[in-house]
């Protein structure tokens, strides 16, 4: 049957999709997922897309493919010396999970301030007014995890 089915000699009914999971262990909806590669992607450093704040003090380098949306995104951030970026909000939901691997960063949430050192980290939905500010006098990196909220179409 697995032969027929991947030679597209035969359609499989849900009964035999749900078994053929089982037996291996995933979802059904393993097979029924777009994949947007095939299962591996390298980016190098030179190509991954950047961000750049008008001021230059921030910069933000996708660590993923950036051409196809998705439910979480991975980033590398760079704060100059007293530089800061500021975001009015994303959509409702966004939540955001930063690790500080160098240096120290402050975190502004609405009114709220937390200050992060090296190793620190901080997860806060990031869908309300939220700045970056580095307050030392050398670069700080970050690494931030974005994860949109599942949609229900």
């Amino acid at each position: 049957m697995l032969a027929q089915i991947e030679s597209g000699r035969s359609v499989p009914s849900i009964k035999v999709l749900c078994k053929i999971a089982k037996g291996l262990k995933v979802s059904v909806a393993a097979f029924l997922e777009h994949r947007a590669f095939e299962g591996v992607a390298v980016l190098s450093a030179s190509q991954s897309k950047r961000l750049v704040s008008a001021s230059g003090a921030f910069v933000s380098r996708a660590l993923f493919p950036f051409d196809v949306a998705r439910q979480s995104e991975f980033y590398e951030l760079r704060l100059s010396p007293l530089g800061e970026d500021v975001s009015e909000g994303h959509g409702p939901g966004v939540q955001e999970n930063l690790v500080v691997s160098q240096g120290v960063l402050e975190i502004s949430v609405n009114d709220a301030r937390y200050l992060l050192s090296t190793g620190d980290s901080i997860l806060f939905y990031a869908d309300q007014p939220h700045r970056y500010r580095n307050p030392a006098d050398s670069e700080a990196v970050a690494y931030l995890v974005v994860t949109y909220p599942e949609r229900l179409d």
